[in-house]
This record gives structure tokens, C-alpha cells and sequence, in this order.
């Protein structure tokens, strides 16, 4: 087998499209811009051999047509990010994750399926693992559970590795976090393949005994050992777990918790601090600090008795947009793994997307700012992917169709006199007509989106930039001549178009 169905095999999803990537140039952060766009039709073995070659790179959606996928992965797109050490916590959590480089130095953690799983289940998995990592919030490939398949949705593509083959920057690393050519990939996907009731027998986020009651993020955080980092703030949110728990005497617990759980535990006089300021009033769960936010997962904790509760905040988790290049635009945007269609009224204004939620997703979430918003928006669309569509559903689609019935129907002069009654005549390869038999003829079609200046600049695309106006001699039947201003194009193949003829109605109107 080639290496290009290898590969193929290895991110085998969608065979209603695909994604393509465009490297441009790398900003001074490290970052490489790039331009997404979804192509409609499959991945091929040409198409991939390119990406191998490194001439364009392609990338696969996980998610088909029937919500399944073989596929997932954790996109992972942190500043400075080791990936070594990432790889070691990996092994040490003992994930079936193959991790690879991605364009911009950051990581995709690729999960690879025996067989065809429901997207939303695998999500499932793929969320636990992101928490059990301490990239909770992280992009997570299917980046639905379903597509609306049914209004054009095809999901979202992640570029494929070994984007140049083996001479890449896009490798996967090995257990040792060296850097694998694409035959030892290719063994590390076999290898690593899992199947669900496999995946139920892991115990993600280690030997978990402490906080099972309680905060989600306590529970993960200690079940991979004793905590060194953020001592201070994790012992704050252990008082504040202790104080719901054991009102009486939460002290003791509290300090015991320090002890057997803290290495190094804090001084004394540090637990004193936190206890005096746990006292002064009821100080919540602090979500949104360091290491808290790295472990969350919100909707498991809101079901603990001591956890979240439903104090936590109903926002909505905007997973990323697609922009469908029609006219006007139309939008899918993931929210909380569900696809939300928009039109851009709705995407602008926050209260109509609210309301699209309730009538599409059964979910009314908060408003947040109105410069938050804006912050939110410019950011997804900044990183929007794009589909192309038929040129019928543009603009320019619609007029440059229509300027050809125009000119290929019936109503086509039959000498050059009749352009002023606002016909279209064609000679020698050139159809003439006048600007006002041209906006006539759209305006009986209801077609109102050019204005005359944008007619002008259409025409002139179709005569390669040049001039498409001038002035022609025509004879009228008293035998003078008159000049008149003329528009031309060149003519289009000759198939005559019969025009569906008006109907009216029989009865005397008197």
C-alpha cells in the first residue's frame, strides 16, 4: 500500500469534502498564517500524494454524513508549548493519543478507532482526555456531535502530518519524544488503535480518591499526584469545598488536606491566611484561576453535590464558525458541540443569535458585553473556515446568468435598429445592447442587486478589463442615421433560450 492510502486510511472521514491549507508567512510569535477553505468532493490518492510532496496541503473532516467518525483529536494550540514534556504526561496518563506537531508548533493529539463510533460519544472521550491533560477548553476534532448535513454542513477539517513527508515539521514523536518518520506513524496509528468498550476500561486523570463529591477539577488535578504548582490557590478552593462539606469543623480538614496533599504542604501561618479570609464572607469556587480552569470540566461538576452548583454560568462554549461564500452569506457556528446556522444579521447581533439558540438548539445563553461579543466575533472569523459554493448562488453567478438569457433568447434583434427598443443584437462574435434594455430586462426578473456602476464593472470583467461601451451607427426607417451609446460583451454560445411567455388573463376588464 501506498504511503498516500496509508495515510488516507489513518484519517479516513468525510467523503462529502475536504480541507486545504495555504501557509503564508510566519509571524514574529512563531505563529504561521494560514488560509482554510472546505473543498466539496473527497480526499484522493493525488490529493494526498501532493500534501506528501508538499506542494498543497490537505486536511480530512472526522465527522461523515451519518455523524460517525473513525478518527479525533485534541487540537492544542498553546504558546510556547513543549511538546515533549506534553508527550510524557501522554504515556505517564497512559492516553491512546499519537501526538503530532502542528504548522504553527503546537499539537494535535490524534485518537485512532477500530471501527465507526458516534461522533458525540468519541467527543465524550476526547473531553475527559483534554481535562485529564490540563488543556480543558481545548479544540476537539469532530468539533460536532452532528452536522446538518441536510443545509449543505459538512463539519470541520484538521490538516493532516508529514505535511513534505519525511522531511516535515508536522511529525509525530515516538515515546521517547523523538521524532518519527512516516513508517513508524503508520505503526504508531495501528498500534495505538482502541476501540469504546476498551476506552471504558481507562481510568483518564489517574488513581482518583480525593474530591469525588465535589469540584471536578480537584478530583483530576490530585489524582495525578501531589500538587507543587498553585499550592495557594488550590488550597483556597479545598477550604471552600471543606467549609459545604464539614461547616463545623472543615478547619481540620482542611489542614489535613494541606498535609497529605500539598508537596511541599504551605507553612502554617499561609493555611491561617486562607482560612481567616474563607471566613470573612462565602468566597466561591474560583473557575476561572490557574489550575482550576486547566482541569474543568463544568457540566460534570455541576452534578456534584459540592461542586459548581447552578451558580456556574450557563456560557455558551463558541467552538469555531464556517462561512459559506454565498450571496449573502450564510454561517454554521459550533456551540457546545452542537451546529447553530446563521445569517450574518444574527451573527452580528447578539440577541438574535440568543434567539437563534432557543429555536435551533433549545438553549437560551447568557449576553455577555457588547465589546466581548465583538472581541468573540472577530476572533472566530478571523480563524473561519471557508466553503465555497456554485457560482448560481452569488451575485455575480445570478447576473452573469441572466446576461446571457439576454442575450441568447428570443428577444434577440434581428438587425441592429432594434437596439433601441432595447434588444440585443450580435455580430461577429460581439452582442450590443443598451444599458437601459439590460436593466429592463433584470428589473422584469427582479433583479435589483446591481446598480448600473456594478453592471459597468461586470461587463468590463468580461472583456478582459477593457473598455465594453462605445458608440454605433444604426439607420432609422426615414434613412438618417443616429448614434447610439451601446454596451458589448462577447457572445456566448449560440443556444437559444425560449423564454417562458408571460400569462394573462382572458377576462374584459369593463
Amino acid at each position: 500500500m501506498s504511503q498516500a492510502k496509508k495515510l488516507m486510511d489513518a484519517f479516513c472521514g468525510s467523503i462529502a469534502a475536504h480541507g486545504t491549507t495555504t501557509v503564508g508567512r510566519v509571524g514574529r510569535n512563531g505563529k504561521a498564517e494560514a488560509k482554510s477553505m472546505i473543498v466539496r468532493g473527497p480526499l484522493t490518492d493525488e490529493l494526498v500524494q501532493d500534501h506528501i510532496e508538499g506542494r498543497q496541503g490537505v486536511g480530512s473532516i472526522p465527522i461523515t454524513q451519518d455523524n460517525l467518525c473513525m478518527f479525533g483529536a485534541l487540537d492544542i494550540d498553546t504558546y510556547d508549548l513543549n511538546l515533549v514534556e506534553l508527550n510524557a504526561k501522554v504515556q505517564k496518563l497512559g492516553l491512546p493519543l499519537v501526538l503530532c506537531r502542528s504548522k504553527s508548533g503546537g499539537a494535535h493529539l490524534y485518537l485512532f478507532l477500530k471501527q465507526w463510533e458516534q461522533a458525540a460519544m468519541v467527543r465524550e472521550y476526547l473531553t475527559e482526555m483534554s481535562v485529564a491533560l490540563g488543556f480543558s477548553g481545548c479544540e476537539i476534532f469532530p468539533k460536532q456531535d452532528t452536522i446538518l448535513a441536510e443545509r449543505g454542513d459538512v463539519g470541520n477539517f484538521i490538516n493532516m502530518p508529514y505535511f513534505g513527508g519525511d522531511v516535515t515539521t508536522r511529525y509525530a514523536l515516538d515515546k521517547k519524544g523523538e521524532a518519527m518518520d512516516m513508517a513508524q506513524f503508520f505503526a504508531a496509528v495501528d498500534a495505538a488503535r482502541i476501540d469504546i468498550p476498551e476506552l471504558n476500561e481507562l481510568q483518564f486523570g489517574g488513581e482518583r480518591t480525593h474530591f469525588t463529591d465535589g469540584p471536578y477539577c480537584l478530583e483530576i488535578i490530585t489524582g495525578q499526584g501531589s500538587v507543587s504548582e498553585h499550592r495557594n490557590t488550590f488550597m483556597f478552593n479545598v477550604g471552600v469545598y471543606c467549609r459545604l462539606k464539614w461547616p463545623d469543623n472543615w478547619k481540620k480538614h482542611h489542614e489535613e488536606y494541606n498535609r497529605t496533599l500539598c508537596s511541599p504542604a504551605l507553612e502554617a501561618t499561609e493555611i491561617v491566611a486562607l482560612q481567616k479570609s474563607l471566613m470573612k464572607k462565602d468566597y466561591f469556587l474560583q473557575c476561572s484561576s490557574c489550575p482550576l480552569k486547566d482541569y474543568c470540566d463544568v457540566q460534570i461538576c455541576k452534578s456534584r453535590q459540592f461542586g459548581v452548583g447552578n451558580s456556574a454560568p450557563d456560557q455558551a462554549n463558541l467552538g469555531g464558525l464556517t462561512v459559506i461564500l454565498s450571496e449573502p452569506r450564510h454561517y454554521f457556528m459550533d456551540v457546545d458541540g452542537q451546529r447553530l446556522q446563521l445569517t450574518v444579521e444574527q451573527l452580528q447581533n447578539q440577541g438574535l443569535w440568543q434567539r437563534s439558540c432557543m429555536e435551533q438548539l433549545n438553549f437560551m445563553p447568557p449576553q455577555v458585553k457588547p465589546q466581548d461579543w465583538q472581541v468573540a466575533i472577530n476572533t472566530l472569523m478571523k480563524n473561519s473556515v471557508t466553503i465555497d459554493v456554485p457560482p448560481e448562488l452569488t451575485i455575480k453567478g445570478q447576473f452573469h446568468e441572466m446576461l446571457k438569457t439576454f442575450c441568447t433568447s428570443r428577444i434577440r434583434a434581428l438587425s441592429p435598429e432594434e437596439m433601441e427598443m432595447g434588444k440585443p443584437w450580435t455580430e461577429e462574435g460581439v452582442t450590443y445592447f443598451t444599458m437601459a434594455g439590460l436593466e429592463q430586462f433584470l428589473k422584469n426578473r427582479q433583479f435589483t442587486s446591481y446598480k448600473a456602476v456594478h453592471i459597468q464593472e461586470q461587463l468590463k470583467t468580461l472583456n478582459d478589463g477593457g473598455e465594453c461601451y462605445q458608440r454605433k451607427y444604426i439607420k432609422r426607417e426615414n434613412g438618417k442615421t443616429k448614434h447610439l451609446r451601446v454596451w458589448h460583451v462577447p457572445a456566448f454560445e449560440d443556444e437559444e433560450i425560449i423564454l417562458e411567455p408571460k400569462e394573462f388573463s382572458d377576462d374584459i376588464p369593463f
